[in-house]
């Protein structure tokens, strides 16, 4: 999968990744534990965001170990319906993606290519579950999964909670929230067994009337194969806009499989 595709679907692209650890501020007055982790959940959940569109546009910057490009992204989401994203070179649309929870569409113009499946396809492919709300929720800044639907450990590090799953060994997953608005800093997915690591970090976020939304999203991946980060940063937001969802696939495009 290329690098256009890598920034455009985001967490799709890197899930089977990994990270470089990035610190976060905090104020350990401000944190006083409470008697169960479900009442953190709860107050994480007290901030979700009001909208029934977002529109976004943002710069985006991918790095491997192989090369570096910078681009710019349009993000449009009817919130829990679908996703458009575009990505731009030089004013130029180089990949554009569709995700609905049950489809996700692409097509890149570097190799003239397109893919339409599901995420049942992408979630072996990767090998992590995947499905439309994570993606939806990676951009919006809420907890990669549904945390009232897990048991987790409770501890306070650096000055945010720790939500340490206790699930899966060969799946660790980790959520990290400040003590006074209960906002997601930070997430980590891994499989140790896999030599798999996931880190997404939020630096920076901007308070609306529909809520809090972060401004600053880093990705950090590692895989086998290699180390991919991607930073996102939004420029410009609007909320519950009229917005249309243009997607098609250009003709004389090649369909690829996903296996």
């Amino acid at each position: 999968m290329k690098k256009y595709i890598s920034i455009l679907i985001l967490s799709i692209a890197v899930i089977s990744c990994k990270s470089k650890a990035v610190a976060v501020q905090g104020n350990t007055s401000q944190i006083v534990a409470p008697k169960e982790d479900r009442k953190v959940i709860e107050k994480h959940y007290d901030n979700k965001l009001d909208f029934s569109t977002l529109y976004i546009k943002a710069s985006a910057k991918y790095v491997d170990e192989k090369q570096s490009q910078n681009v710019s992204a349009e993000i449009r989401i009817e919130k829990d319906k679908q996703i458009l994203i575009s990505v731009r070179f030089l004013g130029i649309t180089m990949a554009k993606a569709l995700i609905t929870p049950s489809s996700v569409s692409y097509y890149e113009k570097i190799n003239s290519t397109y893919y339409e499946g599901d995420f049942t396809s992408l979630s072996k492919w990767l090998g992590t579950d995947l499905d439309y709300n994570k993606v939806q929720n990676l951009l919006v800044g809420e907890a990669f999964d549904d945390l009232r639907k897990g048991k987790y450990t409770q501890t306070i590090v650096d000055n945010l909670f720790r939500l340490d799953e206790e699930k899966d060994a060969n799946l660790k997953k980790t959520f990290f929230l400040d003590g006074e608005k209960y906002l997601i800093q930070k997430e980590e997915i891994s499989q140790p067994s896999e030599n798999r690591n996931l880190q997404i970090n939020y630096s920076d976020s901007k308070v609306f009337n529909q809520g809090t939304l972060p401004t600053s999203i880093e990705i950090n991946a590692v895989q086998p194969k290699g180390k991919t980060n991607i930073n996102l940063n939004y420029n410009n937001i609007s909320f519950n806009e009229e917005l249309s969802f243009p997607y098609s696939v250009p003709s004389g495009y090649k369909k690829v499989t996903i296996q």
